[in-house]
């Protein structure tokens, strides 16, 4: 059963949590990911949810799904590694995701869905540190690309906190839920955005020209830039909010 490292949720309070969340955000489509033993699976389809898609790498989680989940419910059940599976095989309209993440691939997951043209809305549970630095504020110890990226592509909200004993196995690390709901990306190519905040934070210790300066950026453009911007030269990656760093890609 722990082939892929599942710590599946059995505590009813989150279930509920975040059945609720979820309920709240409704799309037209709802893709479940990874659902393991079907927890949240079994609360959605009690709560009167049908026909929707749940997404499972696990073989041996697929067949306990099939055996176990009611018939009338209409649950397409797919056996793939979401990370591998082509979005463009759901149906192209407005799309709610939810998933107690697995911890390994949670920020590629949130990237994939962020990414897709038609994500929504979305409630994942992560580890309390991913969660913190999805969350965090520029200024902040644990802001960073991944604050950056999913605060530009969307409203994040915590929805509650799960100790250890919230799974079984019980994990070594605190988890927390959060709520996505799409807002309009920037208007900026986003592998450009995408690079200038990596070459940013691969040095973030040193000032923002200088760190994109040793990633190869022209020093005399990003000059320019800072000052159009009215920015001193000593600033740092961590002290530009998510919508700094697409008023510096505008200029650069």
């Amino acid at each position: 059963m722990q082939k892929y490292g599942q710590h599946f949720l059995i505590d009813k309070n989150i279930i509920t949590q975040i059945v609720d969340a979820s309920l709240l955000l409704r799309a037209d489509n709802m893709v479940e990911i990874g659902p393991g033993k079907g927890a949240l699976t079994r609360e959605l389809i009690a709560r009167g949810l049908k026909k929707f898609t749940v997404v499972e790498i696990d073989q041996e989680m697929v067949s306990f799904l099939r055996a176990h989940l009611p018939g009338q419910a209409g649950v397409t059940i797919i056996q793939q590694n979401f990370l591998t599976f082509d979005l463009t095989n759901l149906p192209a309209v407005p799309t709610e995701f939810v998933s107690n993440l697995p911890y390994i691939d949670a920020a590629e997951i949130l990237d994939k869905v962020l990414a897709w043209p038609y994500f929504q809305t979305a409630v994942f549970m992560f580890q309390k540190e991913h969660a913190q630095k999805i969350r965090a504020k520029a200024g902040d110890d644990f802001y960073g690309p991944l604050s950056i990226f999913s605060q530009l592509r969307a409203r994040v909200n915590l929805i509650c906190k799960a100790g250890r004993s919230a799974f079984a196995p019980p994990p070594k690390v605190e988890s927390a839920v959060l709520a996505f709901e799409k807002i309009t990306p920037p208007a900026v190519p986003w592998k450009r955005l995408h690079d200038v905040v990596m070459a940013a934070f691969l040095h973030r210790r040193k000032t923002l020209l200088n760190a994109l300066v040793l990633s190869g950026y022209d020093k005399e453009k990003i000059s320019a830039a800072l000052t159009s911007l009215h920015w001193p030269f000593t600033i740092r990656p961590e002290q530009l909010s998510p919508q700094d760093y697409v008023r510096l890609v505008t200029l650069l």
